[in-house]
């Protein structure tokens, strides 16, 4: 039995899967970079697909070949490699590869001329985010890459880049972005390079932009069933999204405390009046953030008790209440509950003044993922 786990629920991951591509113009690539958000690549992989993703795509290369030695045969998108990555392995596997320079397009090519195979490539370009894609060299990599295409040594599938401000609904960079990535595009047409796909929409335009959707939108932390940005856009419910994970650890032990007493490392929680409190067996080493304060804690059967103290790096303590009834050995959920309302995600980045994409992707490995329904 665990003291920890998460809970995933693959049903609930393929409900948001076709939300999305219901909503959406063209087809959908299922984000799964990072382990998924920490939600696990494979199995969130492979039902993301089953649901009706037509694409995935990882930042880094090691994740997409790990989907290939899975199995799993849709086309696959790696766009954060490093010269120095396996790029002959990624040929070799068919997977897709962005390109945002020359430098890139150089390290591509040999591998290609090493293992006499056609890259392809979705060539990538800064449309004013300001960190990945070509920018001054743009019109220099697609001069180099049209002369590419006439010579069969690559082939482009796909143009792309990536909004910085589209959980901003109405900014008007959102449109100035578009428009410079419907120029470039054109500066590409002209040089003869037409792809096969365009896009630029990730989970918030997906979810509120339909013209930026293009021939593919990139489901990321929506599929996940988290918002984008819960004050701009609103939570879970309002986007017609569930989420996907419940984290639970197991009270390590529960005891009575009067009133008075210091909590935790350096004493920075004191009790107001005599209480029950409950250990948790769960910390920073398990990715449950060291400055998480009070707006976060656990839910207890039909009680919610809040974090009291710092977070210590195997456990910390919440109070309970004098009239719990918990037990040790109980369940006490971080993130979801059994039935009725529990801390979310959001919660969690609120208390801890991040977001719920770091809360759910920091999740450590010693805490199991179990993948149900």
């Amino acid at each position: 039995m665990s003291r920890a786990e998460a809970l995933i629920d693959l049903s609930a991951l393929e409900s948001n899967v076709r939300h999305l591509l219901s909503i959406s113009k063209g087809k959908g690539l299922a984000v799964v970079k990072a382990d998924a958000y920490g939600h696990g690549l494979i199995p969130v992989a492979q039902r993301a697909v089953a649901a009706g993703a037509s694409w995935l795509g990882t930042a880094l290369l090691e994740e997409s070949l790990k989907l290939r030695e899975s199995g799993i045969q849709v086309p696959i998108l790696a766009w954060l490699t490093p010269l120095q990555d396996d790029f002959e392995s990624a040929l070799k596997k068919k997977i897709d590869l962005a390109l945002p320079s020359l430098d890139h397009l150089a390290a591509i090519e040999k591998a290609a001329a090493r293992t006499s195979i056609t890259p392809r490539i979705h060539l990538e370009v800064d449309t004013g985010m300001t960190r990945g894609g070509a920018l001054s060299e743009w019109r220099a990599l697609l001069n180099s890459v049209s002369e590419s295409v006439k010579k069969g040594k690559v082939e482009v599938i796909g143009i792309w880049s990536h909004f910085a401000r589209a959980d901003e609904p109405g900014h008007p960079f959102n449109e100035e972005q578009l428009s410079n990535f419907k120029f470039r595009v054109k500066e590409a047409e002209e040089l003869g390079i037409r792809p096969e796909i365009l896009h630029l929409s990730n989970s918030a335009a997906t979810l509120i932009d339909p013209k930026s959707h293009f021939d593919l939108v990139r489901m990321g932390i929506a599929m996940y069933g988290l918002s984008p940005d819960v004050e701009n856009l609103g939570d879970s419910t309002k986007l017609g999204i569930q989420p996907v994970m419940s984290l639970r650890a197991r009270l390590q032990l529960v005891k009575e405390v009067p009133a008075g007493a210091q909590v935790g490392y350096g004493g920075t929680a004191i009790t107001s009046a005599a209480t029950k409190v409950g250990v948790v067996a769960m910390g920073y080493a398990d990715g449950v953030p060291r400055n998480a304060d009070s707006r976060a804690g656990v839910r207890v059967g039909n009680r919610k008790a809040p974090i009291l103290g710092r977070v210590s790096m195997d456990q910390f303590v919440v109070d309970l209440g004098n009239d719990s009834i918990a037990r040790t050995g109980d369940w006490a959920y971080l993130i979801g509950s059994e039935g009725g309302d529990g801390y979310t995600a959001d919660a969690w980045g609120r208390a801890c003044g991040t977001i719920n994409y770091e809360i759910v992707t920091r999740i450590g490995p010693r805490v199991p993922l179990v993948h149900i329904n």
